[in-house]
């Protein structure tokens, strides 16, 4: 099992060494009580040059890999449709897990790898990094205080693109079984897991898909749904990879309600605006509102996100683990957005016929 020592930092490894991987690394390495001891390719070179880069324990055989003495945490990095069984191995190991959204391609294998985590004693914490920055807590206070009033209109906007060249690059981008979805899964899956966050669990949903502008795809790249929320508000999501921008267009929450409305746009406030001003609204919007300064979001480039968010995310987990609590990010926190977006594709296939949650 996980970790003894209390001074002992954490020793997490990574499986899967693309893009994200370099993220974790990142974070990792900012992180005081943890450290990089091992990472994991199916391909030793990969395996090689990853921990050439970031100092650690190469391996190649995954058993090896979790054998490792180091090991407290395994980081999911691998292709969506290939997290269910990494995660059962290493959960019968007695490894912690972070795993990248989502925890897996449908809500079915989601449920088969919390299932594992449960069955060993083990925590899992789902990567979504969105929800640790500060504009992102201050819009959640401001939701919990009910400064809102009673929530009418909740609302994700992702107007992202993606060349062809992007899906062309790796089979997993393309296909359902390997990706869960496209635009929603894989791009909005982010801001979705926001809308839930502060509007609370949807009802029913009705949507329209398609693969509009990309070739060679299974998975869409263009989604509308309309939602309703159980707590009696309406909504809606937009979510692609066809709208073109040099810089990306910024990813929107929409919150409106009796008393107040917050939209939150990737990590700024560009609206704050309450019936009954508190004394503190003034130096939120200074700090976070729209001319604070903005990290990379991954609009247009998909490497231009801010490992720090990764950063925080990680820390929360390990936090949680010395406390002896359940991560904020647990594994049925982390399925919300996964159950949303499979019931979206579900009334797209149905022709935008109502789907109850």
């Amino acid at each position: 099992m996980a970790k003894q020592n209390a001074s002992k930092p954490y020793g997490i490894g990574i499986v899967g060494l693309g893009m994200i991987a370099q993220f974790h690394a990142k974070a990792i390495a900012d992180m005081a009580d943890a450290k990089l001891v091992a990472c994991y390719s199916r391909s030793q070179e990969k395996a090689d040059k990853f921990a050439s880069q970031h100092p650690c324990k190469a391996y190649s055989d995954y058993n090896d890999f979790l054998a490792d003495p180091e090991l407290d945490i395994v980081a999911i990095a691998t292709p969506s449709g290939y997290h269910l069984e990494p995660i059962e191995a290493a959960a019968a190991a007695g490894k912690h897990i972070l795993c990248e959204k989502p925890i897996e391609a449908t809500v079915a294998r989601t449920d088969a790898a919390l299932a594992a985590c449960q069955k060993h004693g083990v925590k899992i914490c789902g990567i979504f990094p969105r929800r640790f920055t500060p504009a992102v807590e201050e819009t959640k206070k401001a939701v919990d205080a009910g400064r809102l009033g009673q929530l009418t209109l909740a609302s994700a906007y992702i107007k992202w693109f993606r060349t062809q060249e992007y899906y062309d690059a790796d089979i997993w981008r393309r296909i359902w079984s390997l990706s869960g979805g496209g635009a929603l899964m894989n791009q909005s899956i982010h801001t979705i897991d926001m809308l839930l966050h502060f509007a609370g669990d949807v009802e029913s949903v009705s949507a329209y898909m398609k693969t509009a502008t990309h070739e060679g795809i299974e998975v869409e790249d263009l989604a509308v749904a309309t939602l309703k929320f159980k707590n009696g508000a309406l909504g809606t999501i937009e979510g692609t990879t066809t709208a073109y921008s040099k810089t990306g267009h910024p990813a929107q929450v929409q919150l409106c309600g009796s008393t107040g409305s917050i939209f939150l746009t990737d990590e700024t406030l560009s609206v704050w605006d309450f019936q009954t001003e508190q004394p503190e609204d003034q130096a939120i919007l200074a700090k976070y509102g729209a001319n604070a300064p903005k990290g990379g979001a991954g609009a247009a480039d998909p490497g231009s996100i801010d490992y720090r968010q990764h950063l925080r995310n990680f820390q929360e987990f390990t936090t949680a683990l010395t406390e002896g609590r359940e991560p904020t990010l647990d594994g049925p926190e982390s399925r919300r957005a996964i159950a949303l977006i499979e019931a979206i594709y579900t009334s797209a296939r149905q022709d935008g016929h109502p789907v109850t949650l």
